[in-house]
């Protein structure tokens, strides 16, 4: 992981140079003189310049980055700077995912043991991660395109054959010669959807059983 040394002695005033940042229009180079235009003429003033190269802001030279350009963009500022946060001070996410100032006491035990500094100096870079950590989003929360829930799909109904489902009323069998005689015949049709197979049935009673 990592964990930047970077620190300023006007910690109070880091708001104000992301502000700049943000607001302004990207210059060529930061450097000294253009801290000076912002309004930050004190020598303690210069370290914003290694805070903004920590956090992917500007390159070794100065030159701004894509970081610092997607920064300016209001709507994504914070979560931008949240990303930043979490690769520049990526050894203080390993004590807490979500710190605040409850872990102060942690963050800067370990400022002072990985970099082998002073009180007062372990004190001065946690001062400006937690003012940094003002401004920043962690969570990265983005709003996710809502998802519609379709309407079940219905089957379009199937069309029948009205003539395919009811078989044929059996025909009205004309009086033979064996008038006197009554028979009570049960047949049983199969069920099918080929109207042939009725027609060839009834037209076998006709020849079988109505024989002269």
């Amino acid at each position: 992981m990592a964990l930047t040394n970077a620190y300023v002695l006007p910690h109070k005033r880091i708001k104000d140079v992301f502000e700049k940042v943000r607001d302004g229009q990207a210059p060529e180079r930061v450097n000294n003189l253009l801290l000076k235009d912002w309004g930050f003429t004190s020598t303690n003033d210069r370290a914003f310049i290694p805070l903004l190269k920590a956090l992917g802001f500007l390159t070794a030279d100065g030159v701004p980055t894509q970081r610092y350009h997607n920064y300016r963009d209001h709507s994504q500022s914070k979560l931008v700077l949240g990303e930043a946060m979490k690769e520049a001070y990526g050894d203080i996410f390993l004590i807490k995912e979500h710190p605040t100032q409850s872990d102060k006491g942690a963050i800067l035990g370990k400022f002072k043991s990985f970099h082998n500094v002073s009180d007062n100096v372990a004190g001065m870079m946690a001062k400006t991660f937690f003012e940094v950590l003002e401004l920043s989003d962690l969570k990265g929360n983005k709003k996710q395109p809502s998802q519609e829930r379709k309407p079940p799909e219905v089957s379009p109904p199937v069309k029948t054959d009205q003539k395919s489902l009811n078989p044929p009323a059996a025909p009205i069998l004309p009086e033979s010669k064996l008038a006197g005689l009554h028979y009570n015949i049960q047949i049983h049709l199969p069920a099918t959807k080929d109207i042939e197979v009725y027609n060839a049935i009834f037209k076998s009673l006709r020849e079988h059983l109505l024989e002269e």
